[in-house]
């Protein structure tokens, strides 16, 4: 049996309208590294979209973007730092549109003041998925036949006292 292998990924950014496009190209790259091609639009639109919010509407732009993969689920995690940004208010439409195109997501207050706002995709059936490779063992199809140089009737005939062969 394989199992996929877990990978994490963690980035601090400070957001600006320029930055926000080199943020979106590093996520695509560590997805596709990740043999996780088919889940690059939807994370980095659901990523961008927030990063050009906050970008928009915070006040300290510092954000963190986590992304973890456990084979099944790629979760995007986007904190903000910010204390006055108010996710219900100045981030509705796009959390909408995160609703809409993910599996799942939420948000949640941090210790400091800040937001963490999540969403996740599953995997769908068909995509490649980092395995661990495991040893193949044989079956039985693929084992030969040995041609045999004497036939096996004269194999299994009793030798002659002085016979040698």
């Amino acid at each position: 049996m394989k199992t996929a292998v877990p990978c994490y990924y963690h980035l601090d950014v400070e957001v600006s309208p320029e930055r926000v496009g080199q943020v979106r190209r590093i996520l695509a790259a560590h997805l596709r590294f990740w043999d996780l091609d088919a889940l690059v639009e939807p994370v980095c639109n659901g990523a961008e979209m927030l990063l050009k919010a906050i970008d928009e509407h915070a006040t300290d732009k510092h954000t963190s973007i986590e992304m973890w993969w456990n084979g099944q689920h790629l979760i995007t995690a986007v904190g903000d730092h910010d204390s006055d940004l108010r996710p219900d208010q100045d981030l509705r439409s796009c959390l909408e549109h995160i609703a809409e195109m993910s599996d799942g997501w939420g948000c949640c207050a941090t210790v400091g003041g800040g937001n963490v706002i999540w969403f996740s995709q599953r995997a769908r059936a068909g995509e490649r998925v980092p395995l661990v490779p495991v040893a193949p063992s044989p079956s039985l199809r693929e084992g030969l036949q040995v041609p045999r140089a004497v036939p096996v009737a004269v194999l299994a005939a009793p030798v002659a006292a002085g016979e040698a062969r």
